[in-house]
C-alpha cells in the first residue's frame, strides 16, 4: 500500500536532509528533482545537492523533471519511495514558465493528481515542502499568489498524507 509522507519547512530548515533519511528506510529510492537553474547561484546549488547526493547515496536514482512530476511519480513509484525534492520549486516553475497563462485552478488540479498518484502507486512517496505561511504578506502581486498557491497546496497534500513533519532548525517533529 502505498504511503504519502509531506516534510515541511523553510529554508535551510533541515527539511531536505530528513526526507532523505525518511526515504533512505524504503529502497529502492528515485529522487525527483524539480529544481531550473536560472541563474550561476542556483546552478551552484543543484551542482552541490548533485554531489551530495553521489555522496551519501550512490545507489539512488535521480530524476531531474522540472515540470511533469505527476508522470514521474507514476513512472518510478512502483516500488521503494520516490522523494520529490520540492514542490516549492515546481509551483514556482509552473508560474514562471513560458506559459504564464496558467491558472490557478490548473496548478491544484495538478497538486491533486500528485495526491492521486501517490494513493495509486506501490511505493512510498515523500514530498519535500517549504511552509512560507509564517512570514509577512508580500508587496508584490506574483509573490502573495505564490504563497498562497504553496499553501493550499501543503493543506491539500497534509491532509492527504499518512504522516506530516515540520522541521525546524534541523529539529524534525511529527505533526500527524
Amino acid at each position: 500500500m502505498a504511503q504519502l509522507t509531506l516534510v515541511l519547512g523553510g529554508m535551510r530548515s533541515g527539511k531536505s536532509r530528513f526526507a532523505e533519511e525518511l526515504a533512505h528506510t524504503s529502497p529502492p529510492v528515485t529522487y525527483l528533482a524539480t529544481a531550473q537553474s536560472g541563474d550561476s547561484e542556483m546552478s551552484e546549488r543543484i551542482a552541490r545537492h548533485r554531489q551530495r547526493r553521489l555522496e551519501c547515496r550512490p545507489t539512488w536514482q535521480c530524476v531531474e523533471e522540472p515540470r511533469y512530476i505527476v508522470d514521474a511519480i507514476r513512472s518510478h513509484g512502483t516500488a521503494g519511495c520516490v522523494l520529490l525534492e520540492c514542490l516549492t520549486l515546481w509551483i514556482s516553475n509552473r508560474l514562471l514558465a513560458a506559459n504564464p497563462g496558467v491558472s490557478d485552478a490548473e496548478v491544484l488540479a495538478e497538486v491533486d493528481a500528485v495526491i492521486e498518484a501517490a494513493s495509486t502507486v506501490g511505493g512510498r512517496v515523500i514530498v519535500v515542502s517549504s511552509e512560507v505561511g509564517s512570514g509577512i504578506i508580500p508587496v508584490q502581486a506574483l509573490a502573495r499568489r505564490f504563497g498562497d498557491l504553496l499553501g493550499e497546496a501543503n493543506q491539500r497534500l497534509a491532509a492527504a498524507a499518512a504522516e506530516v513533519h515540520l522541521c525546524v532548525a534541523g529539529i524534525p517533529v511529527r505533526i500527524k
